[in-house]
Protein backbone atom coordinates (compact mmCIF):
# COMPACT_ATOMS: atom_id res chain seq x y z
CA UNK A 1 0.00 0.00 0.00
CA UNK A 2 1.22 3.50 -0.87
CA UNK A 3 2.49 5.60 2.05
CA UNK A 4 1.06 8.81 0.57
CA UNK A 5 -2.28 9.86 2.06
CA UNK A 6 -4.73 10.81 -0.68
CA UNK A 7 -8.03 12.65 -0.39
CA UNK A 8 -11.40 10.97 -0.89
CA UNK A 9 -14.43 13.17 -1.55
CA UNK A 10 -17.99 11.81 -1.79
CA UNK A 11 -20.41 14.20 -3.52
CA UNK A 12 -23.82 13.48 -2.02
CA UNK A 13 -26.56 14.38 -4.47
CA UNK A 14 -29.63 12.75 -6.01
CA UNK A 15 -29.15 10.35 -8.93
CA UNK A 16 -31.12 12.74 -11.15
CA UNK A 17 -28.80 15.73 -10.62
CA UNK A 18 -26.69 14.91 -13.67
CA UNK A 19 -26.82 17.56 -16.41
CA UNK A 20 -27.25 14.74 -18.92
CA UNK A 21 -30.60 13.70 -17.40
CA UNK A 22 -32.42 16.97 -16.72
CA UNK A 23 -34.33 17.06 -20.03
CA UNK A 24 -35.53 13.47 -19.73
CA UNK A 25 -36.60 13.08 -16.11
CA UNK A 26 -39.99 11.60 -15.18
CA UNK A 27 -42.35 13.49 -12.88
CA UNK A 28 -41.93 10.96 -10.08
CA UNK A 29 -38.27 10.44 -9.12
CA UNK A 30 -37.43 7.85 -6.45
CA UNK A 31 -35.23 9.10 -3.63
CA UNK A 32 -32.39 6.62 -3.04
CA UNK A 33 -30.06 8.73 -0.92
CA UNK A 34 -30.33 6.54 2.18
CA UNK A 35 -29.62 3.27 0.35
CA UNK A 36 -26.76 4.54 -1.81
CA UNK A 37 -25.00 6.42 1.00
CA UNK A 38 -25.36 3.46 3.37
CA UNK A 39 -23.61 1.19 0.86
CA UNK A 40 -20.70 3.61 0.69
CA UNK A 41 -20.47 4.04 4.46
CA UNK A 42 -20.34 0.26 4.89
CA UNK A 43 -17.46 0.03 2.40
CA UNK A 44 -15.53 2.81 4.14
CA UNK A 45 -16.11 1.12 7.52
CA UNK A 46 -14.73 -2.13 6.08
CA UNK A 47 -11.44 -0.42 5.22
CA UNK A 48 -11.44 1.89 8.25
CA UNK A 49 -11.26 4.88 5.91
CA UNK A 50 -12.56 8.38 6.59
CA UNK A 51 -13.59 10.67 3.74
CA UNK A 52 -15.04 14.08 2.99
CA UNK A 53 -18.75 14.09 2.15
CA UNK A 54 -19.66 17.24 0.22
CA UNK A 55 -23.40 17.40 0.61
CA UNK A 56 -26.02 19.23 -1.41
CA UNK A 57 -28.06 21.58 0.78
CA UNK A 58 -31.35 20.25 -0.55
CA UNK A 59 -30.29 16.67 0.31
CA UNK A 60 -29.21 17.70 3.81
CA UNK A 61 -32.57 19.41 4.30
CA UNK A 62 -34.44 16.25 3.26
CA UNK A 63 -32.17 13.78 5.05
CA UNK A 64 -30.64 15.36 8.18
CA UNK A 65 -30.36 11.88 9.70
CA UNK A 66 -28.00 10.83 6.87
CA UNK A 67 -25.79 13.88 7.43
CA UNK A 68 -25.76 13.18 11.17
CA UNK A 69 -24.76 9.54 10.62
CA UNK A 70 -21.91 10.53 8.27
CA UNK A 71 -20.65 13.11 10.76
CA UNK A 72 -20.99 10.78 13.75
CA UNK A 73 -18.84 8.20 11.95
CA UNK A 74 -16.00 10.73 11.84
CA UNK A 75 -16.16 11.87 8.23
CA UNK A 76 -15.72 15.50 7.17
CA UNK A 77 -18.86 17.36 6.06
CA UNK A 78 -18.39 19.86 3.23
CA UNK A 79 -20.72 22.09 1.20
CA UNK A 80 -21.86 21.18 -2.33
CA UNK A 81 -24.12 24.27 -2.75
CA UNK A 82 -27.90 23.82 -2.50
CA UNK A 83 -29.57 23.04 -5.84
CA UNK A 84 -26.80 21.46 -7.94
CA UNK A 85 -27.03 24.27 -10.47
CA UNK A 86 -23.76 25.26 -12.13
CA UNK A 87 -22.46 28.48 -10.60
CA UNK A 88 -22.27 30.34 -13.92
CA UNK A 89 -25.96 29.60 -14.36
CA UNK A 90 -26.83 30.74 -10.84
CA UNK A 91 -24.87 33.97 -10.98
CA UNK A 92 -23.07 35.67 -8.10
CA UNK A 93 -26.08 36.73 -6.01
CA UNK A 94 -27.87 33.36 -6.09
CA UNK A 95 -24.61 31.48 -5.51
CA UNK A 96 -24.06 33.43 -2.31
CA UNK A 97 -27.62 32.69 -1.20
CA UNK A 98 -27.08 28.96 -1.83
CA UNK A 99 -23.73 28.81 -0.06
CA UNK A 100 -25.04 30.74 2.96
CA UNK A 101 -28.16 28.58 3.15
CA UNK A 102 -26.31 25.26 2.86
CA UNK A 103 -23.66 26.36 5.35
CA UNK A 104 -26.39 27.09 7.88
CA UNK A 105 -28.24 23.81 7.21
CA UNK A 106 -25.09 21.70 7.64
CA UNK A 107 -24.04 23.59 10.77
CA UNK A 108 -27.50 23.17 12.30
CA UNK A 109 -27.27 19.38 11.84
CA UNK A 110 -23.67 18.76 12.92
CA UNK A 111 -22.98 21.72 15.22
CA UNK A 112 -19.86 22.38 13.17
CA UNK A 113 -19.38 24.94 10.40
CA UNK A 114 -18.14 23.37 7.14
CA UNK A 115 -14.78 24.63 5.89
CA UNK A 116 -14.69 22.86 2.51
CA UNK A 117 -16.56 23.41 -0.75
CA UNK A 118 -17.12 21.49 -3.99
CA UNK A 119 -19.00 23.33 -6.74
CA UNK A 120 -21.63 21.40 -8.68
CA UNK A 121 -20.04 20.00 -11.85
CA UNK A 122 -16.68 21.62 -11.06
CA UNK A 123 -18.17 24.95 -12.13
CA UNK A 124 -15.54 27.29 -10.70
CA UNK A 125 -13.50 28.85 -13.49
CA UNK A 126 -12.61 32.40 -14.49
CA UNK A 127 -16.22 33.06 -15.47
CA UNK A 128 -17.28 32.33 -11.90
CA UNK A 129 -14.14 33.41 -10.00
CA UNK A 130 -16.35 35.63 -7.81
CA UNK A 131 -17.32 32.38 -6.05
CA UNK A 132 -13.91 32.29 -4.36
CA UNK A 133 -14.60 35.64 -2.64
CA UNK A 134 -17.92 34.27 -1.42
CA UNK A 135 -16.20 31.21 0.03
CA UNK A 136 -13.66 33.37 1.87
CA UNK A 137 -16.48 35.59 3.15
CA UNK A 138 -18.24 32.61 4.75
CA UNK A 139 -15.10 31.22 6.35
CA UNK A 140 -14.26 28.41 3.94
CA UNK A 141 -10.66 27.17 4.05
CA UNK A 142 -10.50 24.86 1.03
CA UNK A 143 -12.11 24.35 -2.34
CA UNK A 144 -11.99 21.33 -4.66
CA UNK A 145 -13.79 22.60 -7.75
CA UNK A 146 -11.09 23.36 -10.31
CA UNK A 147 -10.58 20.77 -13.02
CA UNK A 148 -7.18 21.51 -14.62
CA UNK A 149 -8.14 20.49 -18.16
CA UNK A 150 -10.98 21.34 -20.53
CA UNK A 151 -13.94 18.97 -20.83
CA UNK A 152 -17.39 19.32 -22.40
CA UNK A 153 -18.93 20.80 -19.26
CA UNK A 154 -16.11 22.32 -17.23
CA UNK A 155 -12.40 22.92 -16.84
CA UNK A 156 -9.57 25.42 -16.34
CA UNK A 157 -6.96 24.07 -18.78
CA UNK A 158 -4.05 26.20 -17.54
CA UNK A 159 -4.62 25.62 -13.80
CA UNK A 160 -1.91 23.84 -11.76
CA UNK A 161 -2.11 20.10 -11.17
CA UNK A 162 -0.85 20.52 -7.61
CA UNK A 163 -2.47 21.99 -4.48
CA UNK A 164 -2.23 25.79 -4.51
CA UNK A 165 -3.76 29.03 -3.26
CA UNK A 166 -5.71 30.57 -6.17
CA UNK A 167 -5.72 34.25 -7.02
CA UNK A 168 -9.15 35.83 -6.63
CA UNK A 169 -8.61 37.57 -9.97
CA UNK A 170 -7.56 34.45 -11.93
CA UNK A 171 -8.26 30.95 -10.60
CA UNK A 172 -5.44 29.50 -12.71
CA UNK A 173 -2.84 31.69 -10.99
CA UNK A 174 -1.27 31.19 -7.58
CA UNK A 175 -1.45 33.69 -4.75
CA UNK A 176 0.91 32.65 -1.92
CA UNK A 177 -0.92 35.04 0.42
CA UNK A 178 -4.39 33.77 -0.47
CA UNK A 179 -6.91 32.71 2.17
CA UNK A 180 -8.27 29.69 0.30
CA UNK A 181 -6.52 26.42 -0.61
CA UNK A 182 -7.45 24.80 -3.93
CA UNK A 183 -7.17 21.01 -4.30
CA UNK A 184 -7.59 20.61 -8.08
CA UNK A 185 -8.99 17.42 -9.55
CA UNK A 186 -6.38 14.82 -10.35
CA UNK A 187 -5.11 14.70 -13.92
CA UNK A 188 -2.39 12.31 -15.12
CA UNK A 189 -0.13 13.50 -17.91
CA UNK A 190 1.16 10.68 -20.08
CA UNK A 191 3.09 11.18 -23.33
CA UNK A 192 1.98 14.82 -23.31
CA UNK A 193 -1.71 13.90 -23.04
CA UNK A 194 -3.86 14.92 -20.06
CA UNK A 195 -5.94 12.04 -18.72
CA UNK A 196 -8.52 12.76 -15.98
CA UNK A 197 -8.29 10.08 -13.28
CA UNK A 198 -10.01 11.93 -10.44
CA UNK A 199 -12.98 9.58 -10.15
CA UNK A 200 -16.64 9.81 -11.09
CA UNK A 201 -17.18 8.97 -14.72
CA UNK A 202 -13.42 8.53 -15.15
CA UNK A 203 -13.34 5.86 -12.45
CA UNK A 204 -16.21 4.08 -14.18
CA UNK A 205 -14.66 4.26 -17.67
CA UNK A 206 -10.98 3.57 -16.97
CA UNK A 207 -9.75 0.08 -16.02
CA UNK A 208 -8.63 -0.44 -12.44
CA UNK A 209 -5.08 -1.40 -13.45
CA UNK A 210 -4.66 1.94 -15.24
CA UNK A 211 -6.04 3.93 -12.30
CA UNK A 212 -3.62 2.16 -9.96
CA UNK A 213 -0.72 2.86 -12.33
CA UNK A 214 -1.67 6.55 -12.63
CA UNK A 215 -2.12 6.97 -8.87
CA UNK A 216 1.27 5.37 -8.16
CA UNK A 217 2.99 7.70 -10.62
CA UNK A 218 1.18 10.79 -9.29
CA UNK A 219 1.94 9.82 -5.68
CA UNK A 220 5.65 10.21 -6.42
CA UNK A 221 4.97 13.98 -6.54
CA UNK A 222 1.68 14.78 -4.85
CA UNK A 223 -1.49 13.30 -3.33
CA UNK A 224 -4.44 12.31 -5.47
CA UNK A 225 -7.98 13.52 -4.87
CA UNK A 226 -10.57 10.89 -5.73
CA UNK A 227 -14.27 11.70 -5.93
CA UNK A 228 -17.40 9.62 -6.41
CA UNK A 229 -21.17 10.10 -6.23
CA UNK A 230 -23.11 7.47 -4.26
CA UNK A 231 -25.45 6.89 -7.23
CA UNK A 232 -22.48 6.00 -9.45
CA UNK A 233 -21.73 2.83 -7.54
CA UNK A 234 -25.29 1.85 -6.63
CA UNK A 235 -26.63 -0.53 -9.32
CA UNK A 236 -30.28 -0.25 -8.17
CA UNK A 237 -30.66 3.35 -9.31
CA UNK A 238 -33.44 3.92 -11.87
CA UNK A 239 -32.41 3.59 -15.53
CA UNK A 240 -34.13 6.01 -17.91
CA UNK A 241 -34.85 4.48 -21.31
CA UNK A 242 -35.41 7.61 -23.39
CA UNK A 243 -31.84 8.94 -23.22
CA UNK A 244 -29.59 9.67 -26.20
CA UNK A 245 -26.68 7.23 -26.47
CA UNK A 246 -24.05 9.67 -25.18
CA UNK A 247 -26.11 10.63 -22.11
CA UNK A 248 -26.80 6.95 -21.43
CA UNK A 249 -23.09 6.07 -21.58
CA UNK A 250 -21.99 8.98 -19.37
CA UNK A 251 -24.68 8.25 -16.79
CA UNK A 252 -24.77 4.46 -16.60
CA UNK A 253 -21.55 2.99 -17.95
CA UNK A 254 -19.64 1.11 -15.27
CA UNK A 255 -22.18 1.52 -12.46
CA UNK A 256 -22.30 -2.23 -11.86
CA UNK A 257 -18.52 -2.41 -11.35
CA UNK A 258 -18.05 0.99 -9.67
CA UNK A 259 -18.08 -0.34 -6.11
CA UNK A 260 -15.48 -3.03 -6.92
CA UNK A 261 -13.18 -0.45 -8.51
CA UNK A 262 -13.47 1.84 -5.52
CA UNK A 263 -12.76 -1.09 -3.21
CA UNK A 264 -9.70 -1.95 -5.31
CA UNK A 265 -8.36 1.58 -4.79
CA UNK A 266 -9.12 1.49 -1.06
CA UNK A 267 -7.07 -1.71 -0.81
CA UNK A 268 -4.10 -0.27 -2.70
CA UNK A 269 -3.96 3.33 -1.45
CA UNK A 270 -4.48 5.32 1.74
CA UNK A 271 -7.26 7.91 1.82
CA UNK A 272 -8.43 10.57 4.28
CA UNK A 273 -10.72 13.63 4.38
CA UNK A 274 -9.58 16.64 2.37
CA UNK A 275 -9.00 18.75 5.50
CA UNK A 276 -6.62 16.12 6.90
CA UNK A 277 -4.61 15.83 3.68
CA UNK A 278 -4.31 19.63 3.64
CA UNK A 279 -3.38 19.72 7.33
CA UNK A 280 -6.24 22.06 8.29
CA UNK A 281 -7.24 21.97 11.96
CA UNK A 282 -10.78 22.85 12.99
Amino acid sequence: MSKVINALCIDVEHWYCSEYLTKYLPQNKPDQIVESVSALLNLLDKYQTKATFSILGSVAEQHPEVVKEIFTKGHEIACHAYSHTMLNELGEEKTEIEIKKTTEILQSITGQRPIGFRAPSFSIDNNSKWALKILVKYGYKWDASVFPMKTILYGVPNAPFHIYKPSLSDVSKQDPNGDLIEFPMTVYKMCGVKIPVAGGIYLRFLPLWFLKHAFKQINKERPVILYIHPWEIYPDNPRLKNLPLFSKLVTYYGINSGMKKLEGLLKAFRFAPVKDVLGIKL
